[in-house]
């Protein structure tokens, strides 16, 4: 094993390690002094606020890194399939360590946030990351992904929102449904022609035929997939969003209307 190879693997054990402390620890601790809600919460309720805490502050981090690497990493932006890899493996092998530890807490805690999908979803991610850390292939296009997690805070804070008994139609709810539209819109449905356009330049080329079979098929055919559901989930999305604002709007003509009759 090389040494970067070793210090892959450091920062994925590193990662796993410190987000199984968030979890079990620090998400806790913290929810008990920022939330007084959290103390009347289920115990099942609060696996999954820790869960959900958790996810958000990797989404911040991760996220903020991809945003780093596709803004000034030249190395990736310039030859996407096997440009030098070191920030990119950084920031997989963090996301790798998280992954892991997510996919045990479910299995630990599976009546409480037990979901195949998010198992499927994990071990999928996982598998394409195999060629990321293991191969330096495809750094671009992996980083590129990760841009999705931008949107996990919004989806998250939307769940806290329920569960903390906020009304649909409150200003924080509505709020934070428009920036979750708006974020997820970005991030996952108007960054496809630029994500597709990237990946029909290069293919064909020798540097795509270095790829291995199992490298391409993670590559195309789980983007394809993943963008399948992306833009479902996005119609979801957007018609709840346009639900909320109705509710919201009819409540202040009501509210307007018997201010007017009192």
């Amino acid at each position: 094993m090389d040494p970067f190879s070793l210090l892959i693997l450091v920062i994925a054990v590193t990662s796993f390690l410190s987000f199984q402390w968030l979890f079990h620890r620090a998400s806790p601790w913290v929810s008990t002094r920022i939330s007084p809600g959290f103390l009347r919460l289920a115990e099942k309720q609060k696996v999954e606020w820790n869960s959900r805490t958790v996810s958000t502050f990797h989404a911040l981090v991760v996220g903020l890194f991809c945003l780093y690497i596709l803004l000034f990493d030249d190395a990736v932006n310039e030859d996407p399939v096997w440009g030098d890899p070191t920030l990119v493996q950084i920031n997989v092998g963090m996301t790798t360590g998280y992954l892991i530890s997510d996919v045990l807490l479910i299995f630990y805690y599976w009546k409480a946030i037990g979901d195949k999908f998010f198992v499927l979803h994990h071990l999928a991610a996982l598998y394409a990351y195999y060629y990321v850390l293991g191969q330096g292939m495809l750094p671009y296009f992996a980083n590129f992904r990760l841009l999705a997690e931008f949107s996990t805070p919004c989806v998250n804070q939307r769940w806290f929102f329920e569960v903390l008994g906020y009304a649909k139609s409150s200003r924080p709810n509505i709020a934070n449904g428009m920036a979750m539209a708006v974020v997820f819109f970005l991030v996952r449905i108007a960054i496809m022609p630029v994500y597709y356009w990237r990946m029909w330049t290069v293919y064909g080329t020798e540097a795509f035929y270095r790829v291995p079979p199992g490298g391409r098929a993670a590559w195309i055919i789980s983007s394809v997939c993943l963008d399948v559901m992306n833009v479902m989930w996005m119609h979801k999305i957007a018609r709840g969003c346009y639900k909320v604002m109705r509710s919201g709007r009819r409540h202040k003509v009501e509210t307007e209307e018997n201010g007017k009759t009192d």
